[in-house]
């Protein structure tokens, strides 16, 4: 039974089913966004963006950033059966879904984010990667706004009610028809840098930026 249950969280029929569900889950919330304007102009007017969350905090993010598919904008996704649900649930937002991560094909993943982030000036990215640390901005959203000259956006969600799963994350799931706030963080330029000392200052500087929204 535990094989067939595995094989079929693994199809496109189980994927457009969650697809589904996950979108008329989301509707449920009263969403509110703030600080959304700065970057959005600062993009249609050519600037390239990256937007960043915790892992804990991305799933109330999906309803509304299917307003941004225009861009066709990727996301860096593990090569893990999660991963491959999260993948489903990206390509049928409008997004570009890129396999990866940094513990299983995370250079040649990174390669395509650049390419990708250059030729549509917006992408997103999960700072503390698919399995953790919680709190620990991982390398790999530094050397991707690095390569590309893009302003780094953290957005957060704030949640009146939810529940907290007893993952490594505790990810956070709003509660059905739950007042639900999605926070912009002002851009954040960095210096192009080869300083190890410089670049592990600015990782530093994002994670002690974004660690206060983190549900810990």
């Amino acid at each position: 039974m535990r094989a067939i249950i595995d094989h079929f969280i693994t199809t496109e029929l189980f994927a457009f089913i969650f697809y589904r569900f996950t979108r008329l889950y989301s509707r449920t919330f009263r969403l509110t966004i703030e600080n959304e304007e700065e970057w959005l102009e600062y993009l249609n007017n050519g600037g390239i963006v990256l937007l960043c969350t915790w892992h804990q905090q991305f799933f109330s993010a999906i309803r509304h950033f299917q307003s941004y598919k225009s861009f066709k904008p990727s996301l860096m996704i593990s090569q893990s059966k999660d991963g491959k649900i999260v993948a489903g649930i990206a390509k049928r937002s409008g997004w570009n879904p890129v396999r990866g991560s940094s513990s299983k094909g995370g250079t040649l993943a990174l390669k395509d984010m650049i390419a990708n982030l250059k030729r549509s000036k917006l992408s997103g990215h999960i700072v503390d990667g698919p399995r953790g640390p919680s709190g620990v901005v991982k390398p790999g959203v530094i050397r991707l706004a690095h390569a590309t000259n893009a302003v780094i956006v953290p957005f957060y969600v704030f949640a009146e009610n939810s529940w907290h799963f007893k993952s490594w994350d505790k990810f956070l799931l709003p509660k059905p028809f739950s007042k639900v706030i999605l926070r912009f963080e002002k851009m954040i330029p960095l210096q192009r840098t080869k300083d190890r000392n410089l670049f592990e200052k600015q990782r530093k500087q994002l994670e002690d930026i974004m660690i206060p929204a983190l549900k810990l």
